[in-house]
């Protein structure tokens, strides 16, 4: 029997986001004849760290805040004592090794940038394997952008999440990685079609335009926002909700009450199964200014809810523009003629649900599970 490659992930924690459910999706994806998984958490903390598979051998450094006191000074002490034992393994990676993993791995993975750090500084002679999913044509902080671009070219081989994300890096930096490979995420249509119906959602207003992500900034919620106010006074009767939390939420908030939209623009947080809330909705929005290979987009597609999205990242990998799903620039006004062209031409929307129906087939998921394997077997065999 051939000895199993042992592969380390290493991650911050399992709050909702996209880098974590395509790690999920890997845990329990990757083969376990020719792996040997290890998951370690740098904080035990987030709504996913549930869905963790439980045959992954599962290591955290601190708990996460929902295993903390409710008592605010007790909780205090907690939160300063975690910061102080993470900068501490942070300084020192061999006392964190031995601490807490003291075996070898063959391979180590850092499945998103805030995990660059902790795997590149591994003291083990293992193989790196970084996967980055974001644009830096849309950071404005050059020194963070090329923190992470040159921190990618350390990794023995680098995953990225879109054609997109690699070649922009070329066009504005000329930097090349010979050393790396575009796998997509893989999409769990068929699970989502049965989430979907899990529970009832009805809303007070249609037509819905649901959408979802964290909400950040470059997310494009606070533009979102103005466009609906906007829709509304020219007579488009129509409401919006977001799933997602995040540290807009505050702004968000005082901006719908600012601009009276509290009872049509939604702000649903953070949603364990967001899918029924899509699911009942009439039409899918993703305003984002910038996207790697967004799994929403795929999954949104599975539900036939048709989708206007921006033209950013990977995206138009996954969009045929006016066959099965609606294409915009990531700016106010083109959002605005997009929307304001879903809710007055039914027409065209219906074709392109019929249209979204036959392209679900682009993703398939076996073909990414494999993609991954050989990439990580290969660089085992390289040692």
């Amino acid at each position: 029997m051939h000895q199993k490659i042992k592969v380390l992930f290493r991650h911050r924690s399992m709050e909702m986001g996209g880098v974590e459910r395509v790690l999920l999706d890997l845990l329990e994806n990757l083969p376990r004849d020719i792996f040997d998984i290890t998951l370690l958490l740098t904080i035990y903390q987030g709504e996913l760290r549930t869905e963790i598979p439980a045959d992954i051998q599962l290591i955290s450094i601190q708990k996460g805040r929902e295993d903390m006191s409710k008592n605010p000074i007790l909780r205090n002490l907690q939160l300063l004592k975690r910061s102080f034992t993470l900068w501490f393994y942070r300084k020192f990676p061999k006392a964190l090794y031995k601490r807490f993993l003291n075996q070898h791995f063959d391979v180590e993975v850092a499945p998103g940038y805030s995990d660059f750090d902790p795997v590149l500084d591994s003291p083990i002679k293992s193989k790196k394997i970084g996967w980055f999913h974001t644009d830096v044509s849309y950071d404005p902080d050059q020194e963070r952008v090329m923190g992470r671009i040159n921190a990618l070219q350390k990794f023995d081989w680098t995953i990225f999440g879109s054609r997109q994300t690699r070649e922009v890096i070329k066009d504005l930096y000329n930097i090349t990685y010979p050393k790396s490979s575009v796998i997509y995420n893989a999409i769990k249509i068929e699970e989502v079609r049965i989430k979907a119906e899990e529970f009832p959602v009805q809303y007070d207003l249609h037509p819905v335009f649901s959408s979802m992500g964290r909400l950040h900034s470059r997310k494009n919620y606070h533009t979102l926002m103005k466009i609906h106010r906007r829709l509304l006074d020219e007579g488009f009767s129509h409401s919006i909700a977001v799933i997602g939390g995040g540290g807009e939420m505050e702004n968000l908030k005082n901006q719908a009450k600012e601009l009276d939209v509290e009872k049509t623009f939604l702000l649903l947080d953070s949603q364990i199964n967001p899918y029924p809330y899509i699911k009942n909705s009439d039409y899918f929005v993703l305003p984002s200014e910038s996207e790697s290979y967004p799994l929403t987009i795929g999954e949104v597609m599975g539900l036939n809810i048709p989708i206007i999205s921006t033209n950013v990242g990977g995206i138009p990998e996954m969009i045929d523009h006016n066959i099965d799903g609606y294409l915009v620039s990531p700016d106010e006004t083109a959002i605005y003629e997009g929307m304001k062209l879903f809710l007055s031409n039914p027409e065209m929307v219906s074709k392109m649900k019929s249209n979204m129906e036959k392209a679900v087939e682009k993703f398939d998921n076996q073909k990414i599970y494999d993609e991954v394997t050989a990439v990580f077997v290969s660089q085992h065999q390289t040692k």
